[in-house]
């Protein structure tokens, strides 16, 4: 499959309404997005602005995901990675993932480094993160909220180092540092 990465336009906040309420996000905050909420978050700004940067993924003319790189004016940004559910499974989120990487880093000099979060139980995204690069670096226990409003999760974070993408290397964290 021959993807593309494409910059939204904020004239495109009926299309991005239709993508997000048309389906389920089981590892984001609200696995249900409602068109109104999206509306909220296109009139924030969330989508597009100083800071923030999405991308649609296509094949041809169909949108198959999205990405939402936030945070650029730091050193370490972060991103929101969406792919509709039957395009899952087939390789694109890693795709994605090594794009936005590359993407930070040649537009961004000034990163340093891109980090990236998830529940313990998105285990298909924590292989995608190893399988790119990036190190786990955090474990924030009952760190993710649940939308019910009872559950909560283990969230995972991963990091890629500016050094360790150039080289493809990973440097690993010094696990073993606490004093004594």
């Amino acid at each position: 499959m021959d993807l593309t990465y494409r910059r939204f336009d904020p004239a495109e906040g009926d299309a991005l309404a239709a993508f997000l309420t048309a389906d389920t996000w089981p590892f984001h905050g609200a696995a249900v997005v409602d068109a109104d909420l999206v509306r909220r978050w296109l009139a924030d700004g969330r989508f597009d602005g100083d800071d923030t940067r999405t991308f649609w993924i296509t094949a041809g003319d169909e949108a198959l995901g999205l990405v939402r790189l936030m945070d650029l004016g730091d050193s370490t940004p972060v991103f929101d990675l969406r792919i509709r559910a039957r395009y899952r499974g087939r390789g694109i989120g890693g795709h994605a993932l090594a794009w936005l990487t590359g993407y930070l880093f040649a537009e961004f000099p000034g990163i340093r480094r891109i980090e990236g979060t998830t529940r313990r139980d998105n285990t298909a995204m924590r292989r995608t993160f190893r399988r790119c690069g990036y190190v786990k670096e955090a474990h924030y226990r009952d760190g993710w909220p649940a939308a019910d409003g009872g559950t909560v999760h283990d969230a995972v974070g991963y990091a890629i180092l500016r050094r360790d993408w150039l080289t493809g290397t990973t440097t690993l964290p010094a696990w073993d540092d606490e004093p004594a």
